[in-house]
């Protein structure tokens, strides 16, 4: 099997590499530019396409794909909302991904933010490299004994709350599928209930029509004043322009961001030495109690590991006709 990878950096190339020296029946070609319709027609004479999760493969580059004749998409992520399910369908293109690679890297980084808010670590850095030791504007609060809420107990929903329960956290969740092995120490509330009791906030779930937009001016004025927001899902869950107002109001204590709605030029790339006159993630940046980071909650050794390995194990599951239950396919 041939395989085009696109958007290609120098730690998937290693990975892969090293994972492929297993799988000698698989060819893999390692493209720096990232998946669209203008660059799918590279895809020409390859059986397969690896992308990313901030890769185009919408209704034109998928029309590209399958005149080029590629079989597969191997999606090296666990997220789908940017591939058109329909289109794969209607050519008889095979879209699989990665559902699990290493839960608990997502949630550490969501903790990770979430501390790093509240104490606010990002401006004790820089406060410190000038020499000023004064603590104004650094104060937080103890997470012990505080509530989280967690909005999706998936696996990695669920790392994060066995996580906040090792602070001593009390934690409650909304679900529309309630996760029985988290039942011994999680209460399962309404999400207005979540929303009311929370003092920590950690979105986990995916991006769907129901969850499109659920941190909303709405949801944000039933939160408590004070609340610390971790986002570490999918940008699309927060409508930017009304959390934007909602830290003007000061109804945050912290906001922690790993992924967000404009995110998809910036992820991974270096920008720099550019001006981002109308950007979003600017205007997020210019609040002292915002902490953004460049959708890295899953960059780990062990991550980096399962992510190449699950993918090549789908390539071979492909080719031989079997399933594994990694596929993806419209409903």
């Amino acid at each position: 099997m041939k395989i085009l990878f696109f958007d290609t950096k120098s730690y998937d190339k290693e990975s892969f590499e090293k994972q492929a020296l297993n799988y000698p029946g698989i060819e893999i070609e390692y493209l720096k530019t990232d998946l669209a319709p203008k660059t799918a027609p590279l895809a020409k004479g390859y059986d397969a396409v690896c992308a990313f999760v901030s890769s185009d493969v919408g209704t034109q580059t998928m029309e590209v794909l399958h005149q080029a004749g590629v079989k597969l998409i191997l999606m090296r992520c666990a997220g789908f909302n940017n591939i058109d399910l329909e289109k794969a369908k209607e050519y008889g293109i095979k879209v699989m991904r990665v559902p699990g690679y290493s839960p608990e890297a997502v949630a550490e980084h969501a903790m990770t933010l979430a501390l790093s808010v509240n104490r606010r670590i990002h401006k004790a850095y820089v406060k410190v490299r000038e020499n000023d030791f004064s603590l104004g504007g650094l104060m937080g609060f103890n997470f012990y004994q505080k509530t989280a809420g967690i909005v999706g107990t998936g696996k990695i929903g669920a790392a994060m709350a066995r996580i906040c329960r090792g602070f001593g956290m009390k934690v409650i969740a909304y679900d529309v599928y309630e996760n029985p092995s988290l039942k011994d120490f999680v209460t399962y509330v309404s999400l207005d209930e979540l929303l009311a009791q929370s003092d920590l906030i950690s979105l986990h779930c995916p991006l769907m029509d129901s969850t499109y937009h659920l941190i909303n001016k709405d949801t944000i004025a039933k939160m408590k004043d004070g609340v610390i927001l971790v986002n570490t899902s999918r940008g699309g869950l927060v409508k930017t322009n009304d959390l934007i107002d909602g830290i003007r109001a000061r109804k945050f204590s912290g906001v922690g961001l790993d992924v967000y709605e404009e995110e998809t030029k910036n992820v991974f790339e270096d920008r720099s030495d550019e001006i981002l006159e109308h950007s979003t993630t600017a205007r997020l940046l210019s609040f002292p109690n915002v902490m953004i980071t460049s959708h890295q909650g899953f960059f780990t050794q062990e991550a980096l590991e399962a992510i190449s390995r699950t993918t090549l194990d789908n390539a071979v599951a492909f080719e031989k006709g079997e399933t594994t239950g990694n596929e993806v396919e419209a409903q």
